[in-house]
C-alpha cells in the first residue's frame, strides 16, 4: 500500500471511530463543542510558568477518551506528523530566558525550560481535544451544532466539503501516481521535471470531479443550502453534565489544585 493510499485508509478511520456507541458518543456534539472550546481557551490562558497548575489538565482528554473507548495511542498516531511541529514552537525557549526558576538539588532549571515545557503541553493538550471532537462526533454532527450556533451557512458547508472531499483528492494523487510510476517503474518517486505537469494535470482532474459533483448536487435537488445531518437536542441532563464539567475546568484554571493536595498531603 502506497503512502496516499495509507493516508486515505486513516483518513477514513475517523468517520468509523465517530460510528462508535459510548457515553461520549451519544453526547450531543453541540455540548461537547462549547466544552472543547472552553477547554482550549483554558489551557491557552495558563500562564508560562505554570506548569504544575497546567499539567492537571491532561486529566480531562484523557479521562473522556478512556471513557469513549478511543484509544489515546490512536489519537497520538494520527497526530504524528503535526505533534513535532507544535512541540517545536518554544525549543528557543531555553536560549533567551536563562532567568533561574527551579532548583532541584544542585540542578538549576531556568524559566526558559519550564515555558518550553508549558507551550509542548498546551499545544498536545489542545490537539488532544480537538481530535476527540472530531473522532467522537464526526463531521457532520459538528457542522450541524455550528449551524444552530448560527454560524454562517457558507462557512460550515465550506468546512464540511472540504472535509468530505479531501478523499477524492487523495484518490486523483492516487491513480496519477500510480500512472507515473506504471510508465517508470524504476523510479522511486517523481522526478523534479514533471512536477509541473503532474500538478496541472491534477487541477484539471480535480476541477472536472469538481463540476461532476456539483452537477449530482443540482440534479438531486441542491438550492445553495446544506442540509446537514439531525444532531440530538440536547436535554436538561447533558446541559447539567456540561456545566458541570465546565465549572471542573474553570476551577483548575483558578485553583492550583496540584499544589493544594500536595500542601495537604505534605502536612
Amino acid at each position: 500500500m502506497s503512502r496516499i493510499d495509507q493516508a486515505l485508509t486513516e483518513f477514513r478511520e475517523m468517520d468509523e471511530l465517530a460510528d462508535l456507541d459510548s457515553p461520549v458518543h451519544r453526547f450531543p456534539a453541540s455540548v461537547k463543542l462549547l466544552l472543547t472550546v472552553l477547554y482550549i481557551m483554558t489551557v491557552l490562558s495558563f500562564d508560562k510558568y505554570n506548569l504544575s497548575g497546567l499539567f492537571l489538565m491532561i486529566l480531562f482528554p484523557l479521562f473522556f477518551f478512556q471513557l469513549s473507548g478511543i484509544p489515546v495511542s490512536k489519537c497520538f498516531y494520527k497526530l504524528r506528523y503535526v505533534l513535532p511541529l507544535v512541540m517545536a514552537v518554544g525549543i528557543l525557549n531555553p536560549l533567551f530566558d536563562r532567568t533561574p526558576l527551579l532548583q532541584l538539588g544542585s540542578l538549576t532549571v531556568s524559566g526558559g525550560w519550564i515555558s518550553m515545557l508549558t507551550l509542548m503541553m498546551k499545544g498536545v493538550f489542545s490537539l488532544m481535544a480537538s481530535f476527540l471532537l472530531v473522532a467522537s462526533s464526526g463531521i457532520s454532527a459538528i457542522c450541524a451544532a455550528l449551524r444552530r450556533m448560527h454560524v454562517p451557512s457558507v462557512i460550515v458547508t465550506l468546512l464540511l466539503l472540504t472535509y468530505r472531499y479531501i478523499t477524492l483528492m487523495g484518490e486523483e494523487v492516487s491513480v496519477m501516481t500510480n500512472a507515473y510510476h506504471l510508465r517508470a517503474p524504476e523510479q522511486k518517486g517523481i522526478e523534479y521535471s514533471a512536477w509541473g505537469s503532474f500538478l496541472g494535470q491534477l487541477l484539471l482532474r480535480s476541477m472536472d470531479r469538481a463540476d461532476d459533483i456539483y452537477q449530482a448536487m443540482l440534479l438531486r435537488g441542491y438550492d445553495g443550502r446544506f442540509h446537514y445531518v439531525e444532531e440530538k437536542r440536547a436535554g436538561w441532563k447533558q446541559w447539567l453534565t456540561g456545566l458541570l464539567i465546565a465549572a471542573l475546568i474553570v476551577l483548575c484554571r483558578y485553583y492550583n489544585v496540584t499544589e493544594l493536595l500536595g500542601r495537604l498531603f505534605v502536612r
